[in-house]
Parts: C-alpha cells; structure tokens; sequence
C-alpha cells in the first residue's frame, strides 16, 4: 500500500504540478492520503485517448470498460456503414467519446442518455474537452429509456449493476467518494438491468447491437433474463483479467 501511495504521489506531481511540490500538491497529496482516489485528485482519466474531466464527479471510467469499447470501435471500424449510437447511463460520456473519436467515419451520431442533470453538463463539457463536434452528438437527460426517442444501431450501456449484498467487496475509496447511483441497483444488481433490456430492442435499428456491462457472476442470471424477454442472440465476452463482462447482444438471428 505504501509503494503504491509513493508511485501514486509521483504521477500527481509529474502530471498535475509538472515537477513543483506547491502548497497546493501538498493539500492534494493530503487527499490521496485520506483515500480518495488518484483521478479525482488529478481532475481527469485518459480513456481510449480521450481526456476525461471527472469534476463534476462522476463514476471513474474502468480498464474493463475500456477493454470492450475497443473493441466495439473495432467491430464499427470494419462496417461499410455509417452507424448511430446511444451511450446510455453515459455519466462522464467516456463511451460516446471514444466511440466517435475512435470511429469518426464511421459514427455518424451519438444520443448521450443521463438521468443527472449536473452529468449532462460533465458529459457536454468533456465533448468540448475532446473537440467533438456539435452536429455529431446530443445529450439527453433521460431515466433510462423515458426520454429516449431515437432508433439506434448501437446502445451501449454501462449500469449500475452492484448488488447491495455484495457491497463489502467493493473498496473502501470507491464507496467514501464514488456515486452510489452509479454504482449499485438492489440486492441482486439488476434493478436496473432489468428495466434495460426490456425496452432496449424497441430502440434498436435491423442488423443493430446492444452492448452491456455486468458484473461476472450475474453471466447465468442475464441469459435467463434474456430469454424470458425474447431475445434471440447473444455472446458473453470477458474482459483482459478473464471475468465475464459485457454482452453484446442482436435482435434479428436465432439462438445460439
């Protein structure tokens, strides 16, 4: 702990304070102390190349998240066609982002849904950051699905997927400074998974693809939901450490 605390102190002072250990590194050197996390205190997170402003403090973006927009953006690279995309519960925006800094020939829209009014304006003020063009995208203030009037080709989604009943595995850091509405839905973790997938597919484009993160042992829980909800094809992936992670998940072929 106090190697990484050391190895944490120095990227500060290289990336925020540019070498000069100020009165105000000190106060911030005090916060990582106290346990809050690196990226808050330096203000942003590089996700896929993209710089992500975290002050309206949104939840951090993960490696793991990371790992499947890549390859989501790989798999929209190699399309011949232009495709219209919603980042839903965006939070920072960092998916939508990516995705249209990663694909910019070939994502021609992306909606950002976000239930908190203060996210929207993270969400439009990292657009800004990234030099995303206006006309590219719109951010929506929607609960889920309510305010959602688009068709889309790909919806990619990053819920709040902890259950409450495993809530003592989750470090001590992420629950002290990280949003809790980002983070947990009900004792199982699909409270809100649930209310997603039922109206996903109406939202979706022929030949289109949905894409969700979950937590790896619910794997077995959302197949069962995906069929009880007529889905038709699906494919679990796992992220760079082996743990299931993400679905991706179509509307137009027959179980596999």
């Amino acid at each position: 702990m106090q190697l990484d605390f050391e190895k944490e102190t120095q990227w500060l002072l290289k990336e925020k304070y540019h070498g000069e250990a100020s009165l105000v590194f000190q106060r911030d050197v005090q916060r990582l102390q106290a346990g809050e996390p690196i990226d808050y205190v330096i203000g942003w997170k590089d996700f896929l190349g993209c710089t992500i402003d975290l002050s309206r403090r949104p939840l951090i973006p993960r490696p793991e998240t990371e790992y499947w927009v890549e390859r989501v953006g790989k798999e929209i690279r190699a399309k011949k066609r232009r495709v219209r995309v919603l980042d839903l519960f965006a939070g920072s925006g960092c998916i939508g982002i990516a995705l249209l800094k990663y694909c910019p020939k070939q994502v021609a829209h992306c909606d950002f849904g976000e239930k908190d009014a203060s996210l929207c304006k993270q969400i439009a003020s990292n657009c800004k950051l990234n030099a995303v063009a206006k006309k590219s995208y719109r951010i929506i203030q929607s609960d889920v699905f309510s305010r959602i009037t688009g068709m889309y080709d790909y919806i990619c989604a990053n819920p709040p997927y902890i259950a409450k009943t495993k809530q003592r595995r989750v470090q001590k850091s992420v629950l002290q400074y990280e949003p809790p509405r980002a983070l947990f839905a009900g004792n199982d973790g699909l409270a809100i998974v649930k209310r997603f997938l039922k109206y996903a597919s109406k939202f979706l484009n022929a030949r289109g693809s949905i894409v969700m993160e979950f937590d790896s042992w619910q794997k077995p829980l959302i197949a069962s939901m995906l069929k009880r909800l007529g889905y038709k094809q699906w494919a679990f992936h796992k992220d760079q450490f082996g743990k299931w992670r993400w679905v991706e998940i179509h509307t137009d072929i027959s179980t596999s």
